[in-house]
């Protein structure tokens, strides 16, 4: 067994360590490596959080917060502490990199809760909603849906009965960490290992600190103009609460899919239950008879911004695997010639 104290088993219980991650850390065990959990990640360092306190250790690649870790005290010459091993992940948060190279980055690791925030006064939720479901279902995490901020609507219900359309099967929650009410009911679902996630200026931070019941985590303005915030944080960092662990990220202004076809269906499965009653099983959904996807649309049971916001992220996600996969690439420009083959024939056809 690791050698720890009742008091450090009980001091990494705060943070998520269980059985299983004992099992995990014993195959990399050496005397004198300590289980910890990282908290923060930056510039080729990370703080991880262990029973004897929260150690600043050198990992030339750094893992994400929320992995769990064995630090080497002893490090390297210098005497500075260094990650000798990083333990299998159970989830991970995971989206495309905004390079553009469709690489995948990390945002959070080991997530049992992912809070969608959403403000009340953003233009264009039902599209950022479904796009960070997407990501959530796909991590292996169960997502909930928040709206922030309500203290600035007149009438609530109508705002979470609308959320509640781009989000089948989710929880959705209001909440105002100005006047308190709703909190009680986030704090139930922030189970385990929670991470925030949404645009900037959505409250990620002033919900945490709510959480915390105290100021732990910086808090910046909204413009007025927009409703938008400034990256008041900037790092991803793990806060240990009384429901478990906390994980604040800085606001995402892009949310690229990688790898995300299961977690697309699970936010659609509205659309995905359609598509089964089609009369043909390979059905794309256009002009095919017996189409059961067409037939909602047609009858205004599915509205056509649901359907449509379907069929992009799933070319997305496409495309971004076609980037990285040589046989779905060659595929993609096979498709691509055929279209337009067909598209001269017809050209020609009509010109007779």
């Amino acid at each position: 067994m690791l050698s720890a104290s009742p008091s450090s088993i009980s001091t990494l219980s705060r943070y998520g360590w269980d059985d299983a991650w004992e099992q995990l850390a014993l195959a990399h065990h050496r005397a004198g490596r300590l289980p910890g959990r990282v908290a923060r990640v930056d510039r080729g360092r990370v703080d991880v959080l262990t029973d004897s306190g929260r150690v600043r250790a050198r990992c030339p690649v750094p893992p994400a917060v929320g992995d769990w870790v064995l630090v080497d005290p002893a490090g390297d010459p210098g005497g500075t502490p260094s990650v000798a091993a990083v333990l299998p992940r159970r989830t991970a948060l995971v989206r495309a990199t905004v390079s553009g190279r469709s690489e995948a980055q990390v945002l959070a690791a080991n997530v049992d809760t992912v809070l969608v925030t959403v403000p009340c006064e953003a233009g264009g939720r039902a599209g950022r909603v479904e796009r960070l479901l997407a990501l959530a279902w796909e991590s292996g995490a169960t997502p909930v849906v928040v709206l922030t901020k309500t203290d600035r609507l007149e009438v609530v219900a109508d705002a979470v009965a609308e959320l509640a359309l781009s989000a089948p099967g989710v929880e959705v929650l209001a909440v105002s960490a100005v006047t308190g009410e709703g909190l009680d009911d986030v704090a139930t679902a922030a189970r385990g290992t929670t991470v925030l996630v949404g645009p900037s200026g959505a409250g990620k931070s002033t919900l945490a600190n709510a959480l915390l019941g105290e100021e732990a985590l910086a808090v910046g303005e909204v413009r007025a103009s927009d409703g938008k915030g400034r990256h008041t944080t900037v790092h991803r960092e793990l806060v240990p609460f009384a429901g478990g662990v906390l994980i604040d990220t800085p606001g995402l202004r892009a949310v690229g899919l990688i790898d995300a076809a299961e977690g697309i269906d699970k936010a659609f499965t509205d659309v995905v239950e359609l598509a089964d009653g089609c009369r043909f099983a390979d059905c794309a959904h256009d002009r095919e008879p017996g189409c059961a996807v067409r037939a909602a649309v047609d009858a205004h049971e599915l509205p056509e911004r649901r359907w449509e916001a379907y069929r992009k992220l799933q070319r997305e996600d496409e495309w971004a695997a076609a980037r990285t996969d040589a046989r779905l690439a060659a595929e993609r420009r096979g498709r691509s010639k055929t279209i337009t083959k067909a598209q001269r024939a017809a050209y020609r056809e009509r010109g007779r």
